[in-house]
């Protein structure tokens, strides 16, 4: 059996190997993980403004600790987290495919650019010890993590393209600045339902 004809389970797309095989025994089976890491992203994202929620409503209920009574409101900001990565990767992409030549040209595979700019996303997961510790240098933190997750975007654009580090910046730019509004368009949105929701 050659090599072309090992597939990922996941995807089916060509794999080099079936599984690596490490010391002691230890085998570990190649798959497809960047799905799984951008939807691993999405909850921690969703995991730090749900904890930022209900972190600033008082209650005296010790039922309130656990959290799970909002449980909704989790999945509300897991879909928001998925449509803010989304209108990021698509504005990114829509810059890319409007400059001429860019995106264009027979050598360049959309679909392994989008894989690198979710995998490029794997700082996110720094959101998690962010939560929980909690401490007053949080917002810092949080910058940082932003920070570092949009130059990780960037470099990938720039490896992926064998671009310039101006054309992959202004592609991250353009993406931010969708993510921005989109932000932006569902704070309004709720303020509009929750505004007729108490004159009615």
């Amino acid at each position: 059996m050659g090599q072309a004809d090992f597939r990922c389970i996941e995807c089916n797309e060509k794999a080099t190997e079936l599984h690596r095989d490490y010391s002691n025994g230890i085998l570990k089976i190649t798959l497809c993980i960047h799905w799984k890491l951008c939807m691993f992203c999405v909850l921690c994202e969703a995991y730090l403004r749900w904890s930022l929620l209900h972190s600033s409503e008082p209650s005296g209920d010790p039922a309130d600790i656990i959290r799970y009574t909002k449980e909704w409101e989790f999945y509300g900001m897991v879909a928001l987290a998925a449509l803010e990565l989304s209108a990021f990767c698509g504005g990114v992409l829509c810059f890319l495919w409007a400059v001429p030549g860019c995106l264009k040209g027979p050598d360049v595979e959309l679909g392994v650019l989008l894989r690198a700019l979710l995998l490029s996303c794997y700082g996110k997961v720094l959101l998690v010890p962010v939560v929980i510790w909690e401490h007053d240098f949080s917002p810092l933190c949080l910058g940082f993590i932003k920070l570092f997750v949009l130059t990780s975007n960037s470099q990938a654009v720039r490896v992926i393209l064998n671009c310039r580090r101006r054309l992959a910046l202004s592609a991250i730019g353009v993406g931010l600045l969708l993510e921005t509004s989109v932000i932006q368009g569902c704070k309004w949105l709720a303020w509009r339902i929750q505004d007729t929701a108490m004159f009615d």
